[in-house]
């Protein structure tokens, strides 16, 4: 017998004990006597996370593709790694230090970037460990951060060469600013929210009388304007171009201009400039020579260049004032509801604002070129294929990257500027400056950080050893899958690819699966803000990670979000739960009823089973064993893991457990014989069973795996060989009459809860018209079909009784119980009379509300056609019910 195995499955019992044999064992890392590598680059999860469902979900995945492909033989590797996440994480010490009473400019640069140094060191590592509690089989001793030294080298590497072919650039424009973080953001840093605003309709004097009415949703710019625009051919202006308006509150004369990018369809479609405050604007301003007055601080408050008693309000505040002041002096046209878009900073969601800076910039259309050549071409592929639409758009409308950041934390722009008077030179360097290299005078180094982005865009390679020509770098550059959430398409993905081919001539990867989003119930996104998080750690230590996992998996197709209650953890978690315990029941009555190593299926040898041994039964389970093979392989392949969990489910569940384990129990008791054969056949399939799982649910697999009979010392599931495709073992025939069992047994069951039979009451069945697949499966089977339908008398012909229940099979088999040494007939026939007098009142009452003219004319339609969905289920009912009293011979 094998060693005693617990009644019920702990997860807590096995998980941390498995992980620690996969890691000693050296499972995670790649087996170098592979030749075919397979690589998966970790999305790096920020030094400041902690693990949420977002994490879970992507990890699990990642993992799922990785245990699979390591179990197909392949050169597995997948890299870990965490990004210094410059705005985050300065402001996670920001904070810090702000409950001391002091800001990051009290203690200096230097000091500040050590203070972050060392809250990295200590809480840096923390998701890494959360990761692991979840199965992640990542190959640790890889593990990089992205301010390494290493990777800290070559995002300097990939700055100066960008530099030295034009495509990194110091540019004087509008870029997205947040006043909290005091930084500039990216255009897709700056995320879009739909918010209900105002649309303030404002007249500027003429200068020649009357006014002029512009449009607007942020009045405090105005305080800015030096222009009025309108397009070279709306009529109402034509005669305008080239006058001026009185700006109000400045006192300004500030010129009409004729400009092509205004929409005379928009408000009045006269258009004020402000060209330090608005992308479109400084365009305006520039193709008309229009001054830009910066009217905020960097805090967003109202500078010095505007009216004193503006000076220093916030801008909403500003906003106030200045349409208060319209109005007092008559000039506020209207005001309007407004839904627009408006940006947010993607860290701490404060309202972004349109600045005039200098900053640097990365070229894009060049190296867009490619990367969008790449996808059109076939060799860059995504899951879904949407998701490839929205990459070209993106790629076919790209704009110049803001790469400069203005803080403290993160890779330092590699710039020097001489500060000699009579040189003033810029140097780009791959090493530190201590002089200028053409005067020798003093430099001083730019001060702000590069985007993080910019580092996370070269981890495919950097983290391999690139710009060096490392052994690692040959291997496994170019990598395969990526999986991550569609919000980082754009920021990270595209941009990786731009990179690869940029600076490696190849694509980082092939295949970008981008999965859905964790959403709660009300299909809202899993946010701290919102409160409606799940914390997976709690999700493991309640259920186990096997059951996160499975639900993960299971619950969501591709293309398609996952929905959980974060206020019912039991029931959002329950299908991975229930699934584990069956599994593992499963498993236990398997391997308890096994004295040793099973004979073997298939071989030459004395022992191994004879195909005139199996049992229909038996042929039926390795067929099905097969066809889910093949089944959970291409999906795995495909991507389509929701339906690679749904096979191994079904196998498991219901083939396995539910009719194979329950067929082969007398053989295993010794009732009858056979049980030798029945053990072969139950060890071989669960085994393969538990190989096809492994990927979601590794460690209750492993745990069961290793309990087989027969395994070498040290043999792990996680580095087991994945089940290969066999096609001596389909059987279409035995299918097919294995699945009538299965339908005669499912009749009979549905015959006697109709009827109420209890449980443990045996009845009779009689079956008429058997197809010739129905006699052999019938013949087969016999004992089988009486003792899971709790048959006392399985009879073929035509029955002497007339009451009872029928069915029809598939084939055409006519299946008969009768009923009336089963059930007390009276007391049916008058429970269902009663039944049907009930219904008869429902349906006389509804037929009267229906026809009343009066109702059906006024209730709303919805109303009146629910109504009529009553009237025609309490029809239906009552026609089943007299059905079944015929059937019984009631009077």
């Amino acid at each position: 017998m094998t060693r005693q195995i617990p009644p019920q499955f702990d997860p807590r019992a096995i998980e941390q004990t498995i992980y620690e044999r996969w890691a000693a064992a050296g499972v995670f890392a790649p087996r170098t006597d592979r030749a075919d590598p397979y690589v998966i680059m970790m999305p790096p999860p920020n030094v400041t996370a902690h693990l949420h469902m977002g994490h879970g979900l992507n990890d699990t995945i990642q993992d799922t593709l990785i245990r699979f492909e390591r179990m197909r033989g392949r050169a597995v590797l997948w890299l870990p790694g965490t990004d210094h996440a410059g705005i985050a994480t300065q402001n996670v010490v920001e904070r810090a230090i702000a409950r001391e009473g002091l800001t990051r400019f009290d203690l200096g640069r230097d000091a500040f970037v050590a203070r972050v140094w060392s809250y990295v060191a200590e809480t840096g590592a923390t998701i890494l460990e959360q990761i692991k509690a979840i199965g992640a089989s990542c190959d640790w001793s890889r593990t990089y951060f992205t301010l390494d030294e290493g990777l800290s080298r070559a995002v300097r590497e990939a700055f100066v060469r960008l530099y030295e072919k034009g495509l990194v650039y110091r540019g004087h424009y509008i870029i997205n600013w947040c006043p909290r973080c005091l930084t500039a953001l990216s255009n897709e840093e700056a995320e879009k929210e739909e918010t209900a605003g105002r649309l303030w309709h404002l007249r500027y004097p003429l200068e020649k009388g009357g006014h002029l009415v512009v449009a607007t949703t942020r009045p405090e710019t105005m305080l800015g304007d030096t222009g009025v625009a309108v397009h070279p051919r709306d009529k109402r202006y034509r005669k305008l171009i080239g006058s001026s308006v009185l700006l109000p509150l400045v006192d300004r004369r500030i010129p009409i201009v004729a400009d092509d990018a205004v929409d005379p369809g928009f408000g009045s479609g006269a258009v004020k400039v402000t060209p330090a405050h608005d992308p479109t604007d400084f365009e305006i301003g520039k193709r008309a020579g229009l001054e830009s007055i910066d009217i905020m601080t960097p805090e967003a408050r109202m500078a010095e260049t505007v009216p004193e008693r503006f000076q220093g309000l916030d801008r909403f505040e500003a906003r106030r004032r200045v349409v208060e002041e319209f109005e007092a002096l008559g000039l506020l046209e209207k005001v309007e509801e407004h839904q627009h878009g408006v940006g947010h900073c993607y860290r701490c969601d404060t309202v972004v604002e349109p600045r005039l800076s200098d900053q640097w910039f990365v070229r894009m259309e060049p190296l867009a070129r490619p990367a969008l050549e790449a996808y059109r071409s076939g060799r860059l592929r995504f899951i879904p294929e949407r998701r490839g639409d929205e990459y070209a758009m993106w790629m076919e409308n790209i704009r110049d990257w803001v790469i400069s950041r203005q803080l403290w934390w993160g890779h330092r722009i590699p710039v020097w500027y001489c500060e000699s008077a009579g040189c003033g030179r810029t140097s780009v360097s791959r090493s530190d400056l201590d002089a200028c290299p053409g005067c020798g005078g003093r430099v001083r180094q730019d001060d702000d950080v590069l985007d993080t982005w910019f580092s996370s865009w070269l981890v495919p390679f950097s983290s391999l050893g690139w710009p060096d020509a490392t052994p690692d770098l040959a291997r496994y550059y170019p990598g395969h899958a990526l999986v991550t959430a569609p919000e980082i398409l754009f920021f990270w993905v595209a941009r990786m690819v731009m990179a690869g081919q940029e600076f490696m001539g190849d694509l980082p990867f092939t295949d970008v699966y981008l999965h859905g989003t964790v959403r709660d119930t009300q299909h809202r996104k899993m946010s701290k803000s919102l409160g409606n998080g799940i914390d997976p750690l709690e999700v493991v230590q309640r259920f186990g990670a096997d059951a996160l996992r499975f639900t993960s998996v299971s619950g969501m197709s591709v293309g398609t979000d996952l929905i959980l209650d974060p206020s019912d953890l039991e029931t959002s978690f329950a299908s991975g739960r229930n699934f584990a315990n069956k599994l593992w029941n499963a498993g236990r009555f398997i391997l308890t009823n096994l004295d040793g190593p099973a004979r073997p299926l298939a071989g030459r040898g004395r022992n191994a089973i004879r195909d005139e041994e199996l049992t229909l039964a038996d042929r039926w389970i390795i067929a099905r064993c097969e066809a889910t093979v093949v089944e959970a392989t291409e999906a795995y392949e495909r991507y389509r893991l929701n339906d690679a969990a749904g096979a191994a489910y079904r196998f498991i569940w219901s083939d396995l457990a539910d009719w194979y384990i329950e067929q082969i129990k007398p053989r295993l008791y010794g009732d009858v014989p056979g049980g030798d054969v029945a053990r072969a056949v139950a060890t071989q399939t669960f085994d393969t069973a538990l190989r096809l799982l492994h990927p979601i649910m590794p460690f209750i697999t492993e745990e069961l795996w290793g309990r087989i009979p027969g395994r070498r010392d040290g043999a792990l599931l996680a580095s087991a060989r994945w089940p290969r495709s066999d096609p001596r073992a389909r059987n279409d025939a035995a299918l097919r009459e294995f699945a009538l069992v299965q339908e005669l047994v499912g009749a009979i069951r549905a015959i006697r809860a109709e009827y109420g039979i209890p449980p443990g009451q045996a009845v009779r069945a009689s079956i008429t018209n058997l197809s010739p697949a129905a006699q052999r499966a019938v013949e087969q089977e016999r004992a089988t079909i009486l003792r899971l339908a709790k048959l006392s008398e399985l009879v073929r012909g035509a029955p002497a009784e007339r009451v009872g229940g029928n069915a029809v099979l598939s084939d055409g088999t006519a299946v008969f119980v009768p009923l009336g040494d089963a059930i007390d007939l009276d007391r049916e026939c008058a429970r269902l009379g009663a039944e049907i007098t009930r219904l008869g009142g429902l349906v006389a009452s509804q037929e009267r509300k229906l026809g009343n003219e009066q109702f059906v004319a006024r209730a709303p339609a919805t109303v009146v056609e629910t109504e009529r969905q009553k009237l025609a289920t309490w029809r239906e009912q009552a026609e089943v019910l007299s059905s079944k009293r015929s059937l019984l011979g009631c009077a």
